[in-house]
């Protein structure tokens, strides 16, 4: 897929020309980009032509339709790219000429060759990129003007010869590079818009209001929500039915394990649970509900349990209308409830008229202790409840592995509060870290293909060890997964920035938040990265539209504060600063109150802060720095690297606020320490 970037620029008509490529050829696909746009041709190319809250992937399909010409830069990269092959196929389909830009002499894949036989392309191999550029403008323009003279409404029209450095012969095929042309069970464009990422198993984040997480990110930019597409749903709490209304984690476990089965049907985009979940306890009618998360159905559904027995209802609506498509009642022995979260799911599945193929559904139905599976959704439950919740989870997961050695999804359960307890600053780095690397191998034990538990090994290399090569592997194998699970997304994305692939982190949480839009976590630290980038209004953006879904969520004040001082708007900076809560409100009046030159008052709430049973390293740092005491600053990141905050090795580089130590020796020393460049 276009996964790179440029410049942003207004885009005054429709463009002419859709830029194709891998994220690893951005330089080029730029460079493409600037020769075409310079002699007048409008270029559309991802992340920068994304207008912001639109859904990435619907972009780029209406890019592609749109557009007269595709320009594909043609790699070894772009040839194992399922991104690059999807938009190829798609402008196939139009009958879009395409012309390709070859730079490397890599044999190309059975699938990409198929759709390019008809192409024509040029090498730039032999003299270089630059040089070639001049012949590709040419090609360009003499393929624009062929598809001019075109019959108005004619989209048969075939590709026309085109000017190249040299006219190859059929590209070679290589059964190493051999990839999966996808069944167009719903359509070219429902599979392109959902086939970015293939199922795989959806899990859970955190919508407490902690005050930052381990590991989250967020979009270019927010919404103007699009048309849902065709196939998509949203699966809102299930109702607490039972007599003594005691039985809420069960209901709620229930409708994640609706979401997460139903995910693993291809051709489905499921929203997630975060979002879905906002509308708890709300009166919102379905047809808000649906426009708001950009879901086309909704199911809903309640749970009635009494000793052995439980009662689930589920109904199907049609967002839009509020019309009820399908609805059942089922009762059963408890411990029948794995198999009918299934058959529910084939049900929904038969009603939209879908293919349903979930091979590893087996996976729960293999489960021989019902107590097992009770405590994983207990769990689950727990882990949105704060501090004392996250020791709840893992207790109750560690419990289930007793009982359920072989449960993958309790292991990546486990590893994920692992993750969670870090974050939080409940557990030392060096403690916590291994507990979640224990569990993580263990999930990678029992589903080789756990995305999650590689996104978590690789935060682990990254944040911890300082293994820059190996995070960038754990990535690579966490993304052939290709999940579809909006934590693993952003998990990947903010691995993605630390490793220095901000395009691909960019896109990756643009992903995760079209598939769970209001989730507050994701939306701040999309924000906070791009606050590290500098786009201070697209970061405030962010900080403001994840307060705008939780008002209370913890961080996003403080941030907020610290673009405005930055902005030089100390007196609004205090106000934000006042308004949030724990540890990290200490932070921002120790730098508010420097601004305003109050010492005493600024030199309290450091103290505060640093008394703080959630004392990060680097926030110390942070207000050293900005107050102009430079070795109390370096003094503090020393300590961060003896910690392993979590905070450090994106912020290191990145941070506006410790600009002033970066042209200090020790600070340069630090990065030797981290294995970065200086």
């Amino acid at each position: 897929m276009a996964e790179g970037g440029g410049e942003e620029k207004a885009r005054s008509s429709t463009p002419t020309v859709f830029i194709s490529y891998a994220s690893q050829d951005a330089a080029v696909a730029n460079a493409v980009v600037e020769a075409l746009e310079r002699q007048g041709i409008k270029c559309w190319i991802a992340p920068r032509d994304v207008v912001p809250g639109e859904f990435y992937a619907g972009a780029i399909v209406h890019a592609i339709d749109t557009a007269k010409v595709i320009v594909l830069v043609l790699s070894e990269n772009a040839a194992t790219s399922q991104h690059v092959l999807r938009e190829v196929e798609r402008a196939s389909s139009k009958r879009h000429p395409v012309v390709a830009f070859r730079i490397d002499l890599a044999p190309m894949a059975a699938d990409l060759e198929y759709f390019l036989n008809a192409s024509h392309w040029l090498d730039a191999n032999d003299v270089g990129v630059e040089h070639s550029l001049p012949k590709l403008v040419d090609a360009v323009q003499r393929t624009m003007t062929a598809a001019a003279v075109a019959t108005p409404g004619d989209t048969g029209m075939a590709a026309k010869p085109v000017a190249s450095l040299a006219q190859q012969p059929p590209i070679a095929r290589s059964a190493s590079h051999r990839l999966n042309r996808p069944a167009l069970a719903v359509g070219v464009l429902v599979a392109l818009a959902l086939g970015y990422f293939a199922a795989d198993k959806l899990w859970f984040s955190r919508h407490a209001s902690s005050e930052r997480s381990v590991a989250t990110v967020m979009p270019a930019a927010y919404p103007a929500t699009p048309a849902p597409p065709e196939k998509s749903i949203a699966v809102l709490p299930f109702a607490d039915m039972s007599e003594k209304k005691d039985q809420e984690y069960f209901a709620d476990g229930m409708a994640e394990e609706m979401v997460d089965i139903l995910a693993r049907i291809p051709q489905l985009r499921v929203l997630g649970r975060i979002s879905s979940f906002h509308f708890k306890g709300q009166a919102e009618d379905l047809p808000t509900i649906g426009a708001r998360l950009g879901a086309a159905y909704i199911l809903t559904g309640s749970v009635r349990r009494g000793g052995p027995r439980i009662r689930v209802t589920a109904q199907l609506f049609e967002a839009r209308s509020g019309t009820q498509l399908w609805a059942e009642s089922y009762d059963r022995e408890f411990g029948d409830v794995l198999a009918l979260q299934d058959q529910i799911a084939s049900n929904i599945a038969r009603a939209l008229q879908l293919a349903i193929v979930m091979d590893d559904a087996q996976e729960l139905r293999r489960l021989k202790s019902p107590e097992a599976y009770a405590l994983y959704l207990r769990g689950r439950w727990a882990y949105d409840r704060g501090e004392g919740g996250l020791r709840e989870a893992q207790t109750n997961f560690e419990q289930v592995l007793a009982l359920e050695p072989k449960f993958p999804r309790a292991a990546e359960a486990l590893a994920l509060t692992h993750l969670a307890l870090i974050g939080d600053y409940m557990v030392p780095s060096r403690i916590g870290w291994q507990h979640a690397v224990d569990a993580a191998n263990l999930a990678l034990r029992l589903d080789p293909k756990s995305a999650l538990a590689h996104a978590i090994l690789g935060l682990k290399l990254a944040m911890y060890d300082y293994d820059w090569a190996g995070a960038e592997q754990e990535l690579e194998r966490a993304l052939a997964a290709k999940s579809r699970d909006p934590v693993v997304l952003y998990n990947c994305s903010w691995l993605a920035f630390d490793t220095g692939r901000v395009d691909e982190a960019l896109h990756l949480q643009d992903t995760a938040l079209s598939l769970d839009p209001l989730n507050p976590d994701s939306l701040q630290n999309g924000a906070i990265i791009q606050y590290l980038l500098g786009h201070f209004d697209l970061a405030e953006r962010g900080f403001r539209k994840s307060l705008e879904i939780s008002p209370t969520f913890g961080g996003s004040h403080k941030y907020l504060g610290q673009i405005l001082l930055l902005q030089g708007r100390s007196r609004e900076a205090f106000k934000e600063m006042e308004a949030e809560g724990r540890s990290d409100r200490d932070i921002g009046l120790a730098l508010v109150y420097h601004a305003l030159g109050q010492r005493g008052e600024s030199d309290g709430a450091l103290d505060r802060a640093k008394n703080s049973s959630e004392l990060s390293e680097v926030s110390i740092a942070t207000v050293y720095a900005y107050r102009g005491e430079i070795d109390q600053a370096l003094n503090w990141l020393d300590k961060a690297v003896v910690a392993r905050d979590g905070a450090l090795g994106h912020k290191l580089e990145h941070e506006p606020l410790l600009a002033p130590l970066r042209s200090n020796p020790r600070y340069l020393r630090l990065l030797r320490d981290m294995h970065l460049k200086e």
